[in-house]
């Protein structure tokens, strides 16, 4: 009951709000048609015509204004775009900056090591075509030994070579760093015209009378960039050289023991990748065994293979014997040297390998199982080494001269001690 008289009054509050409403609604249509009346009236247009204009005009109005808005805002992430590309094109540039710095820190050269000085003369005499070359002296060598000294002694070639063009060395001096060698060699039937493509190379090494002789180190000199017509007579730094191992090729051979004849068999089975000798760029190979004492000398006489002409891979597939006692076989070793054979001058060594129970690596190696595995052939490839001085054909001949030569004078020496005895008697 009490609730009804407060019902009834909202339902009469809505009623009149409702009233009001519609009232207001008919007010506007009715000034609406009324103006769009008058407009009609003025312009000479429909009243529906007046609608439709004003309804275009509100259109473009509406428009215009969401164009405006989206512009605003567009041009707003624009900004904050740019500023974020500009932040990041910076940082790349601040990294790109670094990392030249970096670069330019990783590619700087290494600090070069101080390994001595040499000290040389060139002459060069243009009536005989012959380039005299003096090693004078060199000073504060590295020290190459355990003593804290070297042997030093230095190879004299040119680059490229060339048949008949020879190489030389000077003396070892022995446990000194400031060796004085003072020793000319002469490379004749050089013409002029030769010499601007050449390079005179003095490699210095440390004598080793064991292992591989060490390299100290090297000048090249361009004779190019050298004014022949004048006598040269300088000093240079002595480089180090990364190329130390040249690659000279490899090298297959056997191995084989048999005790009780003491018959050490080698077979020379084939080379590869032989280095290149010749202009022509190839080489004219052959291959010397020598089976040499504790002292280095020759025992009994050397053996070789036939020339393999033009080849840089050549087969051989050839033996050879040697008599050895088997109480001996830790004391001797194995000399294996790949030569290129020439003509006119002495052959040309193109490098070697040296075998024995005092070697190193797969030189002992090989030795060691032929010795353990009697009457087998036991086949291993070696690369093979810078030959050392003195190991060409030539040196070779001289020394077997020089042999025969002491063998007769003590027989000489022999026969007269005989006959004096005799007389005395």
């Amino acid at each position: 009951m009490i609730m009804l008289p407060f019902r009834m009054s909202f339902e009469n509050a809505t009623s009149k709000l409702r009233w009001k409403r519609d009232d207001m609604i008919k007010r506007v249509e009715e000034e609406v048609k009324e103006d769009t009346k008058v407009v009609a009236d003025r312009t000479g247009l429909e009243p529906w015509q007046v609608v439709a204009l004003v309804a275009t005009i509100l259109l473009c109005l509406v428009g215009l204004v969401v164009f405006c808005a989206y512009r605003f805002c567009a041009k707003k992430r624009n900004k904050k775009g740019e500023v974020k590309k500009n932040q990041d094109e910076q940082g790349l540039v601040e990294g790109e900056e670094e990392v030249d710095i970096l670069e330019e820190d990783l590619t700087k050269a290494p600090k070069k090591v101080y390994l001595g000085k040499l000290q040389y003369e060139l002459k060069y005499d243009f009536n005989t075509q012959t380039l005299s070359v003096t090693v004078c002296q060199a000073m504060e060598l590295p020290a190459m030994d355990m003593g804290g000294v070297s042997d030093p002694y230095v190879k004299i070639f040119l680059l490229p070579e060339t048949k008949g063009i020879k190489k030389f060395e000077t003396k070892v001096h022995r446990k000194t760093l400031n060796p004085y060698f003072n020793e000319t060699f002469q490379f004749k039937n050089l013409p002029y015209a030769d010499t601007f493509d050449k390079t005179l190379m003095f490699t210095i090494f440390d004598f080793d009378r064991f292992s591989k002789h060490d390299r100290i180190g090297e000048i090249k000199i361009p004779l190019s960039m050298v004014d022949l017509a004048q006598t040269i007579n300088e000093w240079k730094d002595i480089e180090s050289n990364q190329e130390d191992d040249q690659y000279l090729g490899d090298i297959c051979f056997s191995l084989r023991y048999v005790p009780t004849s003491g018959k050490l068999t080698i077979g020379i089975l084939e080379c590869k990748k032989l280095k290149k000798m010749d202009i022509t760029g190839a080489s004219d190979p052959y291959v010397k065994i020598k089976l040499l004492d504790s002292k280095g000398k020759r025992i009994g006489k050397k053996k070789k293979t036939t020339v393999k002409n033009a080849n840089l891979n050549p087969y051989y597939n050839e033996s050879f014997v040697f008599i050895v006692e088997e109480n001996t076989l830790s004391k001797v070793n194995l000399e294996v040297t790949v030569l290129d054979y020439d003509m006119l001058g002495g052959s040309d060594p193109i490098g070697k390998v040296v075998l024995g129970k005092n070697r190193k690596k797969l030189e002992k190696k090989h030795w060691v199982e032929m010795i353990e595995n009697p009457r087998r052939p036991i086949i291993h490839w070696h690369v093979l080494k810078d030959p050392e001085p003195g190991d060409d054909e030539e040196n070779d001949d001289k020394n077997k001269k020089e042999g025969k030569k002491d063998s007769q004078k003590d027989k000489k020496k022999k026969i007269k001690s005989e006959s004096i005895n005799e007389d005395k008697q």
